[in-house]
Formats: structure tokens, sequence, C-alpha cells
């Protein structure tokens, strides 16, 4: 029997989910570094047939998610709305941005936004530092959270269960929920925590939590850069601006997709 028979036999919602599955597949091949894909470079990427590419391409385009040109398909206008509502979701405050410029400015090193999400630390927002030797996470990386400042604050009302899988994840096994619960506690009595070398070599943090509407910490507020610059005496001015910031952001309410609802 022919795949195509196969898929013709398939019932109908398991034909529209792989629909799905093909249409999603092909737009992930849009990037930045080819943000132009043709007929061939698709069938070669996928592996389907010549007509089934052809079809879907066809409806991505009738919805405005693609846009034929003479070289091949580009991201379509359809996209702009969905960006735009994506951006009006996830974006923080302008009063946050704000206060993590300021703060990036008068640190001079690169100021994060972490959250979490299952066993990583997601950032949802960064300021850059000024120097030229300087950390730098995307927005959207997902780092792990068995190590680094900004897991010590975070993870201060994470359950057992979740604490053993980050452990079982990380390169020490199960036995690093000990050092893990250590951590959490050091953070927590002096309302910050620092990193040395913990997860990248060369590369300090210091980190605070920002607190959410129901006390808990939602977010962890850091400074990260190369580990020359961060002496003890620099980590406790570090973590005092910190603190100060925080706690500006945690009294106008801090609002994000990823704060888990209670």
């Amino acid at each position: 029997m022919s795949a195509n028979s196969s898929e013709a036999d398939a019932p109908s919602d398991v034909q529209g989910v792989r629909s799905v599955e093909r249409a999603v597949e092909i737009m992930s091949l849009l990037t930045e570094e080819k943000p132009v894909v043709s007929i061939r470079d698709i069938v070669e990427a996928t592996g389907l047939a010549k007509t089934t590419v052809i079809r879907l391409v066809q409806t991505l385009e009738r919805n405005g998610l693609l846009w034929s040109a003479p070289n091949g398909y580009l991201p379509g206008p359809g996209l702009w709305r969905w960006a735009h509502l994506a951006r009006s979701s996830w974006e923080l405050p302008p009063e946050t941005r704000q206060h993590m410029r300021e703060l990036g400015a008068r640190r001079r090193e690169t100021v994060n936004l972490y959250m979490v999400r299952d066993v990583y630390r997601v950032c949802v927002a960064q300021q850059e530092s000024p120097q030229p030797l300087r950390h730098v996470v995307h927005v959207g990386d997902e780092l792990p959270l068995w190590a680094g400042a900004a897991s010590k604050v975070l993870l201060r009302d994470a359950p057992e269960a979740l604490l053993r899988r980050i452990a079982i994840s990380s390169p020490y096994g199960e036995g690093h929920v000990g050092k893990l619960r250590q951590w959490i506690g050091e953070a927590e009595h002096r309302g910050w925590a620092a990193s040395h070398g913990e997860r990248e070599a060369g590369l300090s943090a210091v980190a605070v939590p920002v607190f959410g509407r129901t006390g808990g910490v939602v977010a962890a507020l850091s400074l990260s850069g190369p580990s020359v610059r961060f002496p003890d005496d620099v980590v406790e001015r570090f973590a005092a601006d910190l603190r100060h910031v925080a706690k500006e952001i945690s009294e106008r309410g801090f609002e994000h997709p990823l704060v888990p609802v209670r």
C-alpha cells in the first residue's frame, strides 16, 4: 500500500493533525539566516512529496502565512498580526524595562530577568552590558536550573519532586538535591544569591527574587558578567541595587504569561 493511500485511509482528525504538523515544519524552515525557502528546499528538508508540499504551501499562502517571491517563499503579512499579539502578551511593562535599562547603565553589567519553565530558567528580558567583554543570553533562551545565582532564588518555593528532576538533569545526579537545598536556604536567608563559575567557567552572577501578588517568587532579576569584575565587595553592592529594583518591580505587580496560576 502506498503512503498516499495509507494517509487517505487515516481518520480525518489524524490527517488534520498531520497536516498542521507539516505546515509548522515548513514554517520552521524560515530563519534569520534563511528568510526565503523554495519548493525544492522544502521537499529536501521534509521528505514530503512535491505535490503535498505545493498543496501545503498554497494553503499557507492563502492564509497570509507565506508570501510568494521570485526566488521562493518568505514569511507572509499574516504573521504581523500574530507577532503583535505575541509581543503584547509576552513583553514586560515599559516601567520594568526602564528599570532594567537604568540598572544596566549604573552597573555596566548585563541585566537578565529569568522565570521557571519545567527544569529550566527562561530569559524573558535582557539589557546587555555596554562593555566589550560581557555575558549575553538571548530572550527565550533556556538555561538549566541546577546551578547559577538566578536558579538559587527561583527555586525557593519549588516542590521536592521538581528539585529531584532538576538534580537528575544535572551532571551530578540525584545527589545534587542536597546542594540545591543548601543554596536555596542561603539565598532565602540573605535575600540574594551569587554564583562564580558554577555553570560556565569565568562567569559570575548575582540575583534577587521578584515576588508576585501572592508573595511567591515568580522571577529572578540578575546582573552577570566576567568573574574578574565580581569581587565580594562589588557583589554586595550589586545585590543591594538589585534588591531595590526588584522591590519596585514587585510592588507594581509583576504580570507575565509564565507566572503560575495559584
